[in-house]
This record gives C-alpha cells, sequence and structure tokens, in this order.
C-alpha cells in the first residue's frame, strides 16, 4: 500500500482512438507541493480530472490516502434500486393491462350525473390486479421489477467514482477557468464550497430552526476567516463578479479550502496575474501548504513553479517524460526540449 497522499497508478485516458493520458504514475507526499507541467495539449488538466473523478481512467487507478475511491454498495443504493424495481413493474403491468384495468376501475363503475366511487374504484383495481393471472400482471410486474433493479444498480456501478465522492474523500481543485456565482457576494461563494460538510436537514433549513441559524452563523463566521485567509476579508460583502481577475482566483481557492480538504488542485491558478499577484500567490499557496494542506498545481509560470515546487512531474503528449527537484528538472535535457524544441543543427 503506497504511503502517498495521492497515488496515480499507471493512469491512461482515452478518447475513443485519442490518448490524452498514457500510463501516467506520479506519487504526491502529505505536506508537499507538487507541480504538474508541460506544454499546452501535454494531458495535464486531464490527468487532473482523472483523479479528481471527472473523468474515469480508462486504464490505471487513483489512490488517495492508499485507498481507491469509490461509492460504497450499502443499505441506501440497495433501497433505492429494489424501489425503482417496483415502480417500473407497477408501470409495465399497468401499460400493459391499462386497457382492462381502465375498463374495471373506471369505465363499469362510472353512472351519470353520480358522484364517482373513488373508494370502489381503488378496491376493483386492486382486486383486478391481484387477480389478473399470471401473465396478465404477475408476470410484467416481475420482468419491471427485475429490469428496474438491474437497471439502477448499472447506472450506480458506472457512477462509483464521481467528483461528489473524491470530494468527500477530502480532495478539491480548482479549474481553469473561474467557475463562481457572479452574482452571489464574497462570502456567499465561499459558504457554498462548506456543503459538503453541514449537517442542516432540509425540515431545519425550511423552517429556518435553530440549529439551521446557528449553523449558518458558523458557516458565516468561517467563511470570513477563509477570506481574511487569502486577503479578501474587506471585500466579503461585494458581488463576485465585481472583482478583478488576480482577486477571482484567489475566491475560487477559498471556496475550495471550505469544504476543508486534505490536498488541494490547483489548475494554472497564476494565469492572467500580474507580477504582483503572482508573487502574493506564492505566499499564499506556501501558506496553504504550511496551515496543512498538499498542494498540486499545473502551472504554466516557471517563476512560480520552481519558487514553490518540491517536486516537478512533467507531461509531454499525455506521457511523463521526467520527475524531480526544480533544480533537476531544469537541468533535464529532455524538459529542455520539450519546452524549447530540438537543435536540428546540434
Amino acid at each position: 500500500m503506497s504511503s502517498a497522499l495521492i497515488a496515480v497508478r499507471g493512469v491512461t485516458v482515452r478518447f475513443g482512438g485519442l490518448t490524452a493520458v498514457k500510463d501516467v504514475s506520479i506519487d504526491v507526499a502529505r505536506g508537499s507541493i507538487t507541480a504538474v507541467i508541460g506544454p499546452n495539449g501535454a494531458g495535464k488538466t486531464t490527468l487532473f480530472n482523472a483523479i479528481t473523478g471527472v473523468y474515469e481512467p480508462t486504464e490505471g487507478a487513483v489512490l488517495i490516502s492508499g485507498n481507491v475511491v469509490q461509492r460504497p454498495l450499502n443499505g441506501k443504493v440497495i433501497a433505492g434500486a429494489l424501489g425503482v424495481g417496483v415502480s417500473t413493474g407497477i408501470f409495465l403491468t399497468v401499460l400493459i393491462a391499462s386497457e382492462t384495468l381502465w375498463q374495471a376501475a373506471v369505465i363499469d363503475l362510472n353512472v351519470y350525473q353520480q358522484p364517482f366511487p373513488w373508494l370502489k374504484s381503488l378496491s376493483v383495481l386492486g382486486a383486478t390486479f391481484v387477480g389478473g393471472g399470471w401473465s396478465g400482471t404477475w408476470l410484467p410486474m416481475l420482468i419491471g421489477m427485475v429490469l428496474g433493479t438491474c437497471g439502477r444498480l448499472v447506472n450506480w456501478s458506472r457512477s462509483r467514482r464521481t467528483p461528489d465522492v473524491v470530494a468527500a474523500a477530502g480532495v478539491a481543485r480548482t479549474f481553469q477557468n473561474i467557475r463562481l456565482f457572479p452574482e452571489l457576494s464574497l462570502v456567499e461563494n465561499v459558504t457554498v464550497g462548506m456543503d459538503r460538510r453541514l449537517h442542516t436537514g432540509f425540515v431545519a433549513a425550511l423552517f429556518a430552526l435553530p440549529s439551521a441559524r446557528a449553523e449558518r452563523a458558523q458557516s458565516r463566521t468561517a467563511a470570513l476567516e477563509l477570506l481574511k485567509f487569502v486577503g479578501l476579508a474587506d471585500k466579503a460583502e461585494l458581488a463576485a463578479g465585481n472583482l478583478p481577475y488576480g482577486h477571482q482566483r484567489r475566491l475560487e481557492i477559498a471556496r475550495a479550502l471550505a469544504s476543508r480538504p486534505d490536498v488541494i488542485l490547483l489548475d494554472e491558478p497564476a494565469a492572467g496575474m500580474n507580477p504582483t499577484e503572482t508573487v502574493d500567490l506564492m505566499r499564499l499557496i506556501g501558506s496553504i501548504r504550511d496551515a496543512g494542506t498538499t498542494v498540486v498545481l499545473i502551472e504554466h509560470h516557471m517563476r512560480v513553479v520552481m519558487g514553490i515546487s518540491d517536486s516537478i512531474h512533467v507531461l509531454q503528449y499525455g506521457e511523463k517524460i521526467a520527475e524531480g527537484t526544480p533544480a533537476q528538472i531544469k537541468a533535464d535535457p529532455k524538459c529542455i526540449e520539450a519546452y524549447l524544441g530540438k537543435d536540428e543543427h546540434g
């Protein structure tokens, strides 16, 4: 069993005939800052998507704290599958026997200018259903139950490793393209990121019970602390869409941290930032690691990568061509060739 917080083992991701990531293995040590770099189209974001459950690897596995994270087969899943099976069975039976049921439970009981006997109609409906014989009602009911239950379990098996399951295992991320809620305030955006660890139920939220109000107040306080951590506390009530681009990047990081992850994956966090904002971002990433959250980042800004990373993995055309410390990567001929090209006359 791997001791790495995230262990990518021989991951390959194919889209039809296109192989976006090929046999990539990466270890992310707990408490480290790990960078994944490479030219545009090297497969970096696809690898992030495979780690976080957006894509299911075609081959290989992603281990988080030594475990393959998947949605468990528990009583709730089984009950849901049986519920779908029963519903499908009833629907199929009614569909096949609809003419007989309609005749017996509605047409035969309808008397002109007399109130419709609803209770008697339901009684006749039940009796017709039960007494319809094996081929008339019970056979379609059984077929529908089998089809519905099996279909629901197949759907569950294909969605065992989805982003919400990976997030529940302690993995958060940001994206290349900013995905904030622009109309909401900064503090509301951060509070959204806390949803995974809130306990207020539907009824408590609907009627604004004391427990719901208390948790809402606690969430707001925690959100303000995170905004202070990323340097945006003085803008807490502003609409997120009114922030400068660099500040929106910081807000995304705060929202990702709101789930209290063990590891945060940052996809090009320095994109669009000016030199001053870039330096501030480097300090922020270092503070995130010092606060106990492991960091993995994709970045084209080599000053950021070389200045804060403990280890670097280099991808080209979907394959890993090098790994090592910043000094080792800086001197690796394969990395120089990948970024600068090969001298045909040398």
